[in-house]
């Protein structure tokens, strides 16, 4: 798989990058260490550069740098919780399957979870300025509109009546994984925070 001409099709043409997909046999194990290890990366990278060497500018405390050690556990963190979240979400896209009357298949169910998250992981380059990682928002309504295209372009043979639906409760399931990842992470990150500042 060409990564970059993979991540230039779903941004730029993406119906005609998904019925490329569909036509495609992407092993789980393939579909992780030749995409997502690598895109899911660009996030984290950017956010240890961003507030362990350029800082962020914080009320009433100004311009502030985390530590190197702080920020590099925070964005490793952030990183294995990204990876497994996306992994969780494609295993309950397939579970949910047969109740929208599709028909379960993993491969696909992780293709759809995996190649949504794209806009979301690229946009995290603007983690680099932290001021400007609201930004990254955009990216992940971008891959909502992904995940929709996935579901249409029948990769888990779901009826069309059916669609909307489907897409609207693996949506709110990605929501309640990544709201759990940004929770444990604020968690982590404001015991290290509050320990130094004391």
């Amino acid at each position: 798989m060409d990564l970059v001409a993979r991540v230039q099709g779903l941004l730029l043409k993406p119906k005609d990058e998904w019925e490329k997909i569909k036509g495609e046999s992407l092993p789980v194990s393939t579909l992780f260490t030749s995409y997502a290890v690598l895109l899911a990366a660009i996030p984290s990278v950017c956010q240890f550069i961003g507030l362990s060497l350029i800082g962020r500018n914080i009320p009433w405390r100004g311009l502030t740098r985390y530590g190197f050690g702080r920020t590099l556990f925070y964005s490793i963190f952030l990183y294995a919780l990204s990876l497994v979240s996306v992994y969780v979400l494609g295993i309950i896209i397939n579970a949910l399957a047969p109740t929208f009357s599709s028909k379960q298949n993993q491969e696909n169910a992780m293709k759809i979870a995996v190649f949504s998250m794209t806009p979301a992981w690229i946009a995290g380059i603007f983690y680099l300025i932290p001021f400007l990682g609201w930004l990254a928002f955009l990216g992940s309504l971008y891959g909502i509109y992904l995940f929709y295209l996935g579901f249409t372009s029948s990769l888990m043979e779901t009826p069309t009546d059916k669609v909307v639906g489907y897409v609207i409760v693996s949506i709110v399931v990605a929501v309640i994984l990544m709201a759990i990842v940004w929770a444990v992470l604020g968690a982590v990150f404001l015991v290290g925070t509050v320990g130094r500042l004391y």
